[in-house]
């Protein structure tokens, strides 16, 4: 039996989140479209889940079939309906594959616009038992969600943390005991029917405070239809995902879909033209800056003997305070200065919130890899050019030897980026190591090529030495050879993914412990 549709993702595991069944009647109302193939609807069975993937289909659930990148969904109709299913949702495309399984369905253009609104209903509106943040943006989404989880943790709320590195729950059992729940997320943001299942999960364990990364794509594709959000924030806008988006216009207004109206509060980081854009459509959210004049900012931002930084935070009213984070480099600052603003808008007193993001780190962001060896060894996802260049600003400002890069750019993705990947790594080092990330389909001598003919741009005189290795792990043994006392080593792109996709294979790669085995083999005590 087949059942790889596309589009699938996997619901939440464990027993299904209380729903409030929703009978076909209902269901016709909420989409705007008869039910076919069912004498009365009002007799017919509730629909009690929503899922996009037949494999993951329970009895009453309603089948969302749509339209995918190489297949319809409908194809799989008929697995869906032996495992279960009591309705599909589809388009006029799948039709008559739905039909065919002798199931009610309902047809509309646009199905997936509308499946935001029927798994929010179906698990019973969670989003309005929760306070939800969302957040988006090119960088900086994982680092301000993992504080803002820390604030909303300090504040004594249960949390919710949906995003790129992690799904994570702390809540509390039935006896009291508390409980976390962490598993790794399929992508940044959960397909809508997914997503509601989840947010009633976390709703049903405790959870009052979530905090969630809004992906661009989640934007256009509507995964977070339905979802009311307390508050949405905004960090910073570059190139990224132009294979999806097209061109920075089009990327630019599929960010700003979040701030329509549908968040109660909005906070936008005002250091770059599209934040200081988007602020401006927005005059009644709150500004963010590391510089200011905005609402919320920061100045006196300095490097702390523990390899993070302190600054002063400034808020509206005049008020000030003190603060400190474990993360380095003005770019974190940013993100800490965000944190604090959405914090606010949903309640957490300011100290509170400081307090709580004080010690806070984030997998694979600027994350330290310490084996004993004489000089800085840091991995970071940095995967975009302007990412590469503000985390090597940062490192800069605390390095006193030299600063050595080690960078790949992934296969099947925005080839515009590579060559403005390779300008920024090799303008802002000293050494540049020019290897493979996850070439996926291409090949990888090509991406590296594209890479270094942005690498010559430079002129020669700040022009990093440049060498060129292929295989990732030879790249990071050539850069710790290349490592003196006082030097940095950044090992930047993956930070905290565990796999390399090579020729179609995820190969288990987790940059931190490959450099800790590196370490290790050179001399170094792991």
């Amino acid at each position: 039996m087949t059942t790889s549709d596309p589009g699938s993702v996997p619901r939440p595991a464990g027993d299904r989140p209380q729903s409030a069944p929703l009978s076909l009647t209902d269901l016709a109302d909420l989409v705007g479209s008869p039910v076919g193939a069912v004498a009365d609807p009002a007799d017919a069975p509730a629909v009690t889940g929503v899922t996009l993937a037949s494999a993951e289909v329970r009895p009453g659930d309603l089948y969302a079939a749509l339209p995918g990148a190489r297949t319809h969904g409908a194809r799989f109709a008929a697995d869906a309906a032996a495992r279960g299913a009591v309705a599909v949702l589809t388009d006029p495309a799948g039709r008559p594959d739905a039909e065919a399984t002798g199931l009610p369905v309902c047809v509309v253009d646009d199905p997936r616009a509308l499946l935001g609104q029927v798994a929010d209903r179906v698990y019973g509106e969670p989003s309005r038992q929760l306070t939800v943040i969302g957040i988006t943006g090119t960088n900086g989404k994982t680092t301000t969600a993992y504080l803002v989880e820390a604030g909303l943790a300090a504040a004594g709320s249960g949390t919710g943390l949906i995003g790129t590195v992690q799904t994570r729950t702390r809540g509390w059992a039935a006896d009291g005991t508390p409980t976390v729940t962490a598993l790794p997320s399929v992508r940044t943001t959960p397909e809508a029917p997914a997503l509601h299942a989840l947010l009633a999960q976390m709703a049903a364990s405790g959870v009052t405070g979530v905090v969630m990364e809004v992906s661009s794509h989640a934007l256009v594709l509507g995964r977070v239809g339905g979802v009311r959000f307390a508050a949405a924030g905004f960090t910073n806008l570059g190139r990224d995902h132009l294979d999806f988006h097209g061109d920075l216009e089009e990327y630019f207004r599929a960010k700003a879909l979040l701030f329509d109206g549908r968040a109660a509060a909005e906070a936008i980081t005002v250091d770059d033209d599209g934040g200081r854009r988007l602020a401006a459509l927005r005059p009644a959210a709150a500004t963010v800056a590391t510089g200011g004049p905005a609402d919320w900012w920061a100045d006196g931002v300095a490097p702390a003997p523990d390899g993070g930084s302190t600054f002063t935070l400034h808020g509206p009213g005049g008020r000030s305070w003190p603060a400190r984070l474990r993360l380095p480099g003005r770019f974190n600052v940013a993100n800490a200065v965000l944190a604090v603003a959405l914090l606010d808008a949903v309640g957490v007193p300011v100290g509170t919130a400081l307090a709580g993001l004080a010690d806070t780190v984030v997998p694979g962001r600027m994350e330290p890899v310490d084996a004993g060896q004489p000089f800085v060894a840091v991995v970071d996802y940095a995967h975009t050019p302007d990412a590469v260049s503000t985390a090597l600003a940062a490192l800069r400002d605390a390095t006193t030897g030299r600063l050595i890069t080690v960078l790949g750019c992934g296969g099947d993705r925005d080839p515009g980026k590579r060559a403005a990947m390779g300008t920024a790594a090799a303008s802002g080092s000293d050494v540049l190591v020019v290897t493979d990330d996850n070439p996926r389909s291409e090949d990888p001598a090509a991406i590296r090529a594209a890479m270094l003919a942005g690498v010559h741009e430079v002129p020669e005189d700040r022009r990093a030495e440049v060498l060129e290795v292929a295989g990732r792990r030879d790249a990071l043994a050539t850069a710790v050879a290349l490592a003196r006392p006082a030097d940095t080593v950044l090992v930047a792109g993956k930070g905290h993914e565990t796999g390399q996709e090579v020729a179609g294979t995820v190969h288990p790669f987790d940059d931190r412990e490959v450099l800790r085995e590196v370490l290790a083999a050179q001399g170094t005590p792991a």
